[in-house]
């Protein structure tokens, strides 16, 4: 597998939908994730994303035009102890509450599938970042519809131990635009993570599609102490 530019992939889709980032940085010192939102609909791109204690959730930026908050009002990022969830719908308390119970991330997605948004099926993409004892893993699901039959589901975990400093893995919903959407296919691409976290981020933003990006939130985590900072850029301001 080939080591690409975070930028030239974002940038080469204009539609990805959401995706997700993890890795750690160019300097060896922090856990990285960010997670990104876009839309093609009002209803998608009327939203904004907001602190909610450690972790984040979707909002709608003006209440007045949402007209379906289900699928895209939900916790995107949550924090269960040493462990960062991030994902891109309400299977972020699914895999919270699963792993509060003592199960692993890949069990705790067993009750869950791809989104009911037929045709697309959209699948469902979720990431956890694990820092202790001056160790880091992260690990990355799909859950897709089996050749787009909605009595089928694919599942598939990939898990990463000991990253690489200035490496990391991109997973994402759909391989561009169309109709219906396609899903993602193949293994989470390996990517580069460069710079700090303002110069990630700014990268990152400027790189989504202009017409289609919502909202991006970035995490830098330090490896050593596990204080994080974060980042969140809303095109609707």
């Amino acid at each position: 597998m080939e080591l690409l530019s975070l930028e030239e992939q974002l940038r080469s889709n204009a539609y990805p939908g959401r995706g997700i980032v993890i890795g750690k940085s160019q300097d060896n010192k922090n856990a990285v994730t960010a997670y990104f939102i876009m839309g093609r609909s009002e209803n998608s791109r009327n939203r904004i994303f907001v602190e909610d204690g450690k972790g984040i959730r979707t909002q709608a930026f003006d209440p007045a035009k949402l007209s379906d908050p289900s699928l895209i009002i939900y916790a995107p990022v949550r924090v269960l102890g040493n462990k960062t969830i991030v994902t891109n719908g309400d299977q972020t308390d699914t895999i919270y509450e699963g792993m509060d119970r003592q199960q692993t991330f890949e069990q705790s997605l067993r009750i869950r599938e791809f989104e009911p948004d037929a045709p697309n099926f959209t699948p469902r993409i979720s990431g956890i970042l694990h820092i202790e004892n001056d160790t880091y893993n992260y690990a990355m699901s799909i859950l897709k519809s089996g050749s787009g039959n909605k009595k089928s589901c694919s599942r598939y975990t990939f898990a990463y131990e000991n990253p690489k400093e200035g490496e990391g893995h991109y997973i994402h919903t759909y391989m561009g635009d169309g109709n219906p959407l396609p899903s993602f296919e193949g293994e989470p691409e390996w990517v580069r993570i460069e710079g700090d976290i303002d110069s990630f981020t700014e990268r990152v933003w400027n790189s989504l599609n202009e017409q289609n990006k919502v909202s991006l939130f970035v995490r830098f985590i330090d490896l050593a102490t596990g204080k994080y900072e974060s980042r969140i850029v809303n095109k609707n301001k």
